[in-house]
């Protein structure tokens, strides 16, 4: 279920999904077919996580990222589940040929 609300979403963000749920600034960006099926993986990260340890794993390689990159964009675009939303956005096919617990294979240590 997406829902437009511009005061929940981090400065300099456009969306943010909790699961069922994805928040975006504007309404304008439901019809972003790309960030929609971003945010459409991390629903499923969340779930085959059963959401709360997914923002556990999250916040824990956010400060992993943190004390190695001493840049919050650096720690942010090298956690597991962003690498694997950011690599797949654009294949709309994705969702559908995903393996479960897929972004285990994004856990590796790769800068962008």
């Amino acid at each position: 279920m997406i829902i437009i609300f511009k005061h929940f979403i981090p400065k300099g963000f456009i969306g943010l999904t909790i699961y069922p749920f994805v928040f975006l600034q504007e309404k304008k960006w439901t019809t972003n077919k790309v960030l929609i099926n971003h945010e459409r993986i991390h629903l499923k990260q969340q779930l085959e996580l059963l959401i709360v340890p997914f923002f556990i794993i999250y916040f824990l390689e956010f400060l992993y990222g943190l004390f190695i990159y001493k840049n919050k964009y650096l720690a942010y675009k090298n956690i597991s589940f962003e690498r694997e939303a950011y690599q797949n956005e654009s294949n709309m096919q994705y969702l559908k040929e995903r393996s479960f617990w897929n972004f285990l294979k994004y856990l590796r240590n790769n800068d962008f």
